[in-house]
This record gives C-alpha cells, structure tokens and sequence, in this order.
C-alpha cells in the first residue's frame, strides 16, 4: 500500500507546467501550502545548466523549510527537456513536515510527468542542494538499481527518518509509527486511570508543538461515552468498560481511535494514524492492557452491544446443515439402470 497524502497541484501550477516545457524556464521552486503543491518561485535560463545551478537552486532553498526543485537540464529526449528533481528535506524541519513531503513526491512526478524526470537528488544540508554537491551525488550513486514508485517512497521516507543513537531502549521511527512526546499532564491522568481514578481519557495530537495532550479525564459508563465523541477533531480515547459477560464481571480497557472522515484535513488524518501505535504501546508500558484497540469515524456507534460484540464475537458452535434441493417437479420416475451380466 503506498503512503499518499492526497494532495495535489492546484490549477495554478498544473498551467505552469504545461508552459515551461517550452525551455524557457530553467528552475522551479514547488511547495506544499494549504494542503496543494503550489508554485512558489521559477528562474527562467540565462546561461548553461551548469552556470546556471548554483544561480538558481541554493537561493531557492530555505532552512527549516522542505521544498521540491525541478531544475531544466540541457538534454532533450524525443519528449523534450530532460528535468532534474530536487527534494529539499533539512534536519531541521519537523517530522510532520518530513513525511507530507516524503509522502507526496511521488504525486508531484505525476502531476509534472514522470517521463520528463531523469534525475533524482535529496539535500538535507545547504552544502548538498550546490552543484558541488550534485557532483558529489553523482560519483556515490553513480549507477543506482531501478526501483519502482512503492520503493522510492519508502526510501524517501527513510532518509527523513531524524537520526537517533540506537541502543535496548531506542525506538525508531519508522514507516510503522511517529512517536510524539507525552505531556506530563497526559502521563500523570493515564496513570490515575491505572489507580481507578477515572473510567475515560481523551487526547488529541498538537501538531505545532508535535506533543500528546490530555483533552479529558473523567468517570463515565457507556452511556455517555457517544457524547464525548468529538464530530469534526480527531482523538485518541482509553475507556474502561464494565460489564459482565457469561456470567462474569469483567473491566477491559479499550482503545479507541475517532476519525469523523473527510472533515479533518489530509495532515490530521496521516498524522494520527501514524502517531497511533507507538502512542498505544506508550500506554501499555504504564501498566494498561489493552483489551481492544476500534477504530471509528462517529460516537453513534459506541453503543453496548456494540463494544460487547467487538470484545466477544459470537462463536458459531455448529455449522448449518442444508438440506439437498429437490429435484424438478415433472422429470418423470427416476430410471434405474441395471448392469449387464457378462457371460
């Protein structure tokens, strides 16, 4: 499955595209605003690709801010001009700006057309975005293997991976997961919950900040756990569950994940789904098991047979028989065929 953000070229620069492959443009700087790859600057040719380089792109690179760069080489193909990708990713950037750039490459080579596109290069420090540096690029990778789109994304996303010592009690940041910092405040109320202090959390991701934060902390049963839904912010939510089943009381602790759809933006929805594992083992390691992880997009549906039936799934005990369909009503007697004595 590919991580793709959903966002797109707005019609601005879906226009640009189509004219600067008439050669006149040499440099193109591509940026994701407001949710679109929106056109933020564009160097047209003075001189050679060569002279041009160091004109055109490191000016065009800012820090602490990801941007693409398509760059105009000299060669031509029966297609036209062949074009040089940038992606500028700096170290600085925050993680969330990493993956929605890392993530959306592979849309913007469509958009502009992947055809077009012979070169690759990804900068994360000033010095790597010159043509010292593109030269320095070329003699390490002087003959890469092909790889195919799903492979690319992958390694893209692992170059803006932030690098961290790896020892026992490391976890990376990988494709499965971002781990954002708890909040103490978030810390403290899951461990009150541990202590039966309260029956529901609820947090919520600041994205700016890149932390976990306690929304809620309250004593409610199942009843009014519908209400504490939000219906147009995503949440993270641990409810305790009381009940009895086959006899039994039992208190299972569930997690619950509320997305409400396509009301929150593309960036909420990737960023709480990759937050969401690393944020439950987080929870696990306070001392709450987890009985049953949900994911749902309304609190309508968090009734008690509906958390009863997610808990314990009703066993089939024993298969259906079906009874054999009769035949035609007016086929006749059924003919009997005798065999043959054989002499």
């Amino acid at each position: 499955m590919s991580h793709q953000t959903g966002i797109k070229a707005n019609e601005k620069l879906l226009k640009f595209f189509g004219k600067c492959k008439d050669g006149k443009a040499r440099a193109i700087k591509i940026i994701i605003d407001n949710e679109e790859l929106t056109l933020s600057d564009h160097k047209e040719v003075k001189k050679d690709w060569v002279k041009d380089y160091d004109r055109c792109i490191p000016p065009m690179v800012e820090a602490d801010t990801p941007c693409y760069v398509l760059y105009r080489l000299d060669t031509k193909s029966s297609l036209g001009y062949d074009w040089l990708l940038l992606s500028w990713t700096p170290d600085t950037a925050s993680i969330r700006h990493k993956m929605v750039y890392a993530s959306t490459k592979a849309t913007l080579k469509n958009e502009f057309g992947s055809s077009y596109i012979k070169e690759e290069l990804h900068a994360t420090i000033p010095e790597e975005a010159t043509y010292e540096g593109y030269l320095r690029h070329k003699r390490d990778f002087s003959a890469p293997a092909p790889l195919t789109t799903r492979e690319e994304e992958i390694q893209e996303l692992r170059k803006s991976e932030v690098k961290t010592e790896v020892s026992t009690e490391t976890r990376h940041k990988t494709l499965n997961g971002i781990s954002f910092p708890i909040t103490q405040a978030a810390i403290d109320a899951i461990r009150d919950a541990k202590r039966g202090s309260y029956t529901y959390l609820q947090f919520k991701l600041d994205l700016a900040q890149e932390e976990i934060h306690l929304v809620k902390a309250a004593n409610i049963d199942v009843t009014a756990l519908a209400q504490m839904i939000p219906k147009d912010q995503a949440r993270y939510h641990i409810f305790l569950y009381k009940h009895t089943h086959e006899g039994d009381y039992l208190e299972s602790y569930v997690f619950i994940y509320s997305m409400p759809g396509y009301s929150c933006s593309v960036k909420d929805r990737m960023m709480y789904s990759s937050c969401k594992a690393p944020f439950v083992t987080a929870i696990t390691d306070e001392g709450i098991e987890i009985t049953k992880k949900l994911e749902i997009d309304s609190g309508d549906e968090l009734t008690d047979e509906f958390l009863r039936d997610e808990l314990h799934p009703k066993k089939i005990l024993h298969r259906p028989i079906f009874d054999k369909p009769p035949g035609p009503k007016n086929r006749g007697a059924k003919r009997v065929t005798r065999p043959q004595a054989t002499e």
